[in-house]
């Protein structure tokens, strides 16, 4: 696809458009991000005073900073060009492009983007010097170059002995306290939030900041701090859907799960009025198919299996860019699983175990493993788990020793085959591993996996270690219901009756809204009955 120009044929190199003689387009259609843009409301107040003439440029980038800082990579990008249309001389808009097409993981065109900064530098003061010499280093990390991520935080470093009251620069550097550039404020912690807070001593005011502790609060485990911060995120940027979906995270790690649910479902309406109104496809947008996907985990834990299964087939419905996106197109099968929905949970497997990525294709043939396992085809489910352990060979081994796959799958394998000895040690290894995952998705993820690997125990007739798994996920979510199911069906077996009758009677008032016929609830009302 040729590249639409910003300006008329025969501009300068500086003033082209940074797209232009790259046929490589990223996910997203050069058509899209060059349209024209408005000035918005409701997105945050956000200014950073740039070198140019024109109010209306230092507006447009305005707007891009504030997008950026709330992922909306799309509308960053159009805000930037639109930026660049006002004043064709303002590095630091294709600065700005530089850090929205890293968001949105097209890195060859972040580097085009910063070599037309760098035909710009002349103009540059020595601030915006510094951001550049910031985002080279930034983008050198990004393309995995050696000592890109040593350049990154030492160009962060001397801006802050240059600078060191500029709330920005604290915000980068936090930033680059994660990783990997992609995660984008997602993945910080106690150091990163150190930083956050003290942008926030300089600049009390600053969203960006506000915005990215809440998550390094969340990744803490501080929900209540998180809490705090995402409220105050939302009320702040109430146009912003990734505002509202920070505050369901929140909610829904602090038990108030309906709530969470609310905000999951403002941050769908505020998104699809924008895809309507824009005219931008749904797939377009990474963050559609990942509120999809909280705002089902939250129906499915509140025992909502109807609307939980629309929502998770229309988040695997929805094509995926990235192969994290891929992977967590694992829900649908993963979920049809957990309702012994084994043939549609396999041909969903299957399908996502012929994506281009080994992320995507290593669940694929776990899941397809498990469905072959549950509909009695063991060894069927073994040849899986040989395919997906040769795509652990083509991960980074720290990725492989974080996930569940595909050791869940040799687990259930051994303990169908009676084999405790070596199952139960791999079982407790992942719901170690799956407890200890970060983040609001991760927080949720990890109940369901450890249900289903408590269905498997009781499956293979291991009551021990399904009694173990339900405590497990009662600690970790004591108002989610099926943790007190699992972990009554244990202690009946157990002939522990008056354990098993109060935690059938916790699991029934906490799925009070769930549908009404509910399989779990049926088999709630016999075992309450019979224990009566």
């Amino acid at each position: 696809m040729v590249a639409l120009g910003l300006l008329a044929c025969g501009a300068s190199p500086a003033q082209q458009s940074p797209h232009e003689g790259h046929s490589r387009t990223g996910p997203v259609p050069l058509e899209i991000l060059q349209r024209p843009v408005t000035l918005r409301t409701g997105i945050g107040e956000f200014h950073e005073k740039v070198s140019t003439r024109s109010p209306e440029a230092q507006s447009f980038y305005d707007q891009g900073l504030a997008y950026v800082h709330s992922y909306v990579w799309i509308e960053a990008v159009r805000s930037f060009h639109q930026a660049l249309r006002l004043d064709p001389d303002l590095a630091m808009a294709y600065l700005g492009l530089t850090d929205a097409f890293i968001g949105l993981q097209d890195v060859g065109t972040a580097r085009a983007t910063l070599e037309r900064a760098k035909a710009l530098e002349k103009g540059m003061n020595e601030r915006e010097r510094a951001w550049l010499s910031i985002r080279e280093g930034e983008l050198q990390f990004a393309e995995d170059k050696p000592n890109g991520y040593v350049a990154y935080r030492k160009s962060i470093n001397d801006a802050l002995k240059a600078n060191p009251n500029d709330p920005w620069l604290w915000i980068q550097r936090g930033l680059a306290d994660e990783a990997s550039p992609f995660t984008h404020g997602q993945a910080g912690g106690v150091d990163a939030l150190a930083f956050y807070r003290t942008a926030l001593a300089l600049a009390p005011g600053n969203l960006a900041a506000h915005h990215y502790c809440a998550h390094a609060y969340e990744n803490m485990g501080r929900s209540k701090d998180a809490f705090e911060e995402s409220a105050l995120y939302a009320r702040m940027a109430p146009a912003i859907p990734h505002a509202h979906h920070m505050h369901g995270h929140a909610l829904m790690r602090t038990g108030r799960t309906e709530e969470a649910i609310a905000e999951f479902l403002k941050t769908k309406e505020l998104e699809e009025n924008y895809y309507r109104s824009e005219k931008i496809p749904a797939r377009y947008d990474w963050h559609h198919a990942h509120n999809l996907t909280l705002l089902a985990m939250s129906y499915q834990s509140l025992g909502q299996m109807k609307s939980a299964e629309a929502l998770f087939h229309e988040a695997f419905s929805s094509p995926a860019y990235t192969d994290f996106l891929e992977y967590n197109r694992k829900c649908w099968p993963e979920f049809l699983l957990s309702r012994r929905r084994y043939q549609e949970s396999l041909a969903a497997a299957r399908e996502l175990a012929q994506s281009q990525w080994p992320l995507a294709r290593l669940a694929g043939h776990t899941l397809a493993g498990q469905a072959l396992l549950g509909a009695g085809s063991v060894a069927e489910a073994k040849e899986e788990l040989t395919l997906a352990e040769r795509e652990t060979e083509r991960l980074p081994a720290r990725a492989v020793a974080a996930l569940p796959y595909p050791t869940t799958l040799r687990t259930d394998i051994l303990l169908q085959e009676k084999n405790t000895a070596e199952g139960e040690p791999l079982a407790m290894d992942v719901a170690k591993s799956v407890l200890a995952m970060p983040g609001p998705d991760a927080w949720m993820a990890a109940l369901f996996e450890l249900e289903s690997m408590a269905q498997s125990a009781r499956k293979a007739g291991d009551w021990d270690l399904a009694g173990f798994l339900a405590q497990q996920m009662i600690l970790h979510n004591l108002n989610y219901a099926g943790g007190h199911f699992a972990y009554g069906l244990a202690a009946e077996h157990a002939g522990k009756s008056s354990e098993a009758r109060q935690a059938f009677a916790t699991a029934e008032k906490l799925w009070g809204k769930a549908d009404r016929d509910l399989p779990e609830l049926e088999q709630i009302h016999k075992q309450l009955a019979a224990l009566r």
